[in-house]
């Protein structure tokens, strides 16, 4: 047995082309993949077919540090690796752990110090080196290989090639291990905030922790008991219908019925026979009784959604229906009572259809009993994040998926209008999610699926509207980003994997920014 202490050498000086070009295929196998065994392993088979050496083995230290246990090889099977696990300071393997420097073993036939744990020894096997994985002076393994009589190299070229090799692989141990424990910080963090959304009120699918969702929430948790027609309002994609849910499932009806009709859906011809139900023979298709919905929510609640765009006829009706709590079927005498409560939703202006004669004055304060308007995304900044969160989680599961969203990307759906609201930022969450092709969705990925984030856009005046945000331009998130990775670099002593660990991205990544920006 050999104990070696090579500090330092010139590769280009010891090595051949043909290793150095091994070496150069193996940085580049390992640098580019977010599978890290399967980059060793392949990396290893490089050792295997282009310098004989056999049995290549890569061992891990357990997490107490008391066991080196296999962590990928070639040439061995799985029951082999299992059996293969060496104490510190035991074998040639558990030596070169322990005293932190290579071990050869010159005949493994004649040496007891070569234990050959795994069972996988062979005739033409003749010699074996141990060499330490290193990172940043802390142990993390031992890369070890078989000699044979056709290997390529000698003992100290083995060795010097096995270095560097350990040196290769103990730095993408260390980069994935802290890609690993942000990504864990990350879920930890999103779990945390979906756990308190989740946990804080009893309206469980509606997330949202601003001012004016909480207003909107307290108005529920007062009227929820009550028999009260609320009126929903708010522009397309704000979760009506969520509210409307909400509403109907903290009540004392919630163990009833509760039936929805989307009124702009429907025919005008079909509509009112959907909320009134016929008798057989009504018109040509009636061939049957049919209930309504009323009947069908009787003794629960109807949401009604789109209000705003029923007929004058179906208006006087309505309006029947809401102060007697009674109807006749279409083709029928016969009036039907029945105790429901009304949920009406529009995004339309009633005020203004009520001036101009389009909608019943009377049905307007009917359903206005109890106003809730919802607040468009734009109003409520606070809440796009948390959104973001629940639905990338959604869609990770469903797309079967694990991804992190960067602070930089976060902030950048954060300084989007959202026009289509709550559903808009739903979809472009599952577009990405769909699209992206790495574990971290950064702005360039946003870029690629959502180029019309980054154009400029001319701002619209909007009604009512307060607080109005710009839509940031690419230069603008360009300078922002620049910044942030300055600023990071500067408080990690200018430490690349720092800065990017801090920023949420990869080392990869923040070197490409550090060109793209000539950062100095």
């Amino acid at each position: 047995m050999q104990s070696c202490n090579i500090d330092s050498f010139n590769c280009e000086e010891c090595l051949p082309y043909n290793e150095m070009k091994i070496l150069y295929d193996i940085s580049r196998i390992v640098g580019s993949s977010l599978k890290i065994k399967q980059a060793i392993e392949e990396s290893l088979g490089l050792l295997q077919k282009f310098l004989q050496l056999e049995k290549c083995t890569v061992f891990e230290l357990n997490e107490d540090g008391s066991e080196l246990r296999i962590f990928a090889s070639i040439g061995l099977t799985k029951n082999q690796e299992l059996k293969a696990t060496y104490k510190i300071g035991e074998g040639a393997t558990g030596l070169s752990a322990k005293s932190r420097e290579p071990i050869i073993v010159e005949n493994i036939h004649q040496n007891i110090i070569f234990l050959n744990k795994s069972g996988a020894r062979a005739r033409e096997d003749i010699s074996y080196v141990a060499v330490p994985i290193i990172s940043r002076d802390v142990l993390l393994g031992v890369l070890g290989a078989n000699l044979t009589r056709d290997s390529k190299l000698s003992f100290d070229e083995t060795i010097k090639i096995l270095t560097i090799v350990s040196s290769i692989f103990a730095q993408a141990k260390y980069v994935h291990k802290t890609l690993d424990d942000e990504k864990k910080r990350l879920d930890d963090e999103n779990r945390y905030y979906r756990d308190e959304l989740l946990h804080s009120r009893s309206f469980e699918k509606i997330i949202g922790k601003s001012p004016k969702m909480n207003r909107v929430f307290e108005i529920i948790s007062k009227v929820a008991g009550s028999k009260a027609t609320v009126l929903i309002r708010g522009e397309t994609g704000t979760g009506k219908e969520l509210i409307a849910s909400a509403i109907h499932k903290s009540s004392p009806r919630r163990d009833k019925s509760y039936i929805k009709l989307n009124c702009a859906a429907i025919p005008e011809t079909l509509l009112e026979s959907e909320l009134f139900g016929h008798e057989k023979g009504a018109f040509t298709d009636a061939k049957g009784m049919r209930k309504g919905r009323f009947e069908l929510a009787d003794g629960g609640t109807l949401f009604l959604d789109e209000i705003g765009d029923i007929t004058p006829t179906l208006q006087v009706k309505l309006l029947r229906v809401l102060q007697e709590q009674e109807f006749e079927r279409v083709g029928g005498s016969q009036s039907i009572k029945v105790d429901v409560r009304i949920i009406a939703a529009t995004n339309r202006n009633l005020e203004k259809m009520v001036e101009d004669g389009d909608f019943r004055e009377d049905l307007f304060y009917r359903l206005n009993v109890i106003p809730i308007m919802l607040p468009p995304l734009r109003e409520r900044a606070d809440d796009i994040s948390l959104l973001a969160i629940y639905f990338l989680e959604k869609f990770q599961k469903s797309h079967n998926k694990e991804l992190s969203i960067t602070p930089a990307a976060m902030n950048l759906l954060c300084s989007y209008e959202w026009p289509g609201n709550i559903r808009e930022l739903e979809n472009t969450i599952e577009r990405i999610v769909l699209f992206a092709n790495s574990e971290h969705i950064d702005i360039d990925e946003i870029e690629l699926t959502l180029p019309y984030m980054f154009k400029v856009t001319e701002s619209k005046e909007t009604s009512g509207r307060n607080n109005k945000r710009d839509i940031l331009t690419k230069k603008d998130l360009d300078e922002i980003e620049k910044e942030a990775i300055e600023k990071a670099l500067k408080e990690c002593g200018g430490i690349r994997i720092k800065a990017a660990k801090k920023l949420g991205i990869t080392n990869r990544q923040i070197g490409y920014k550090i060109k793209k920006y000539c950062i100095e």
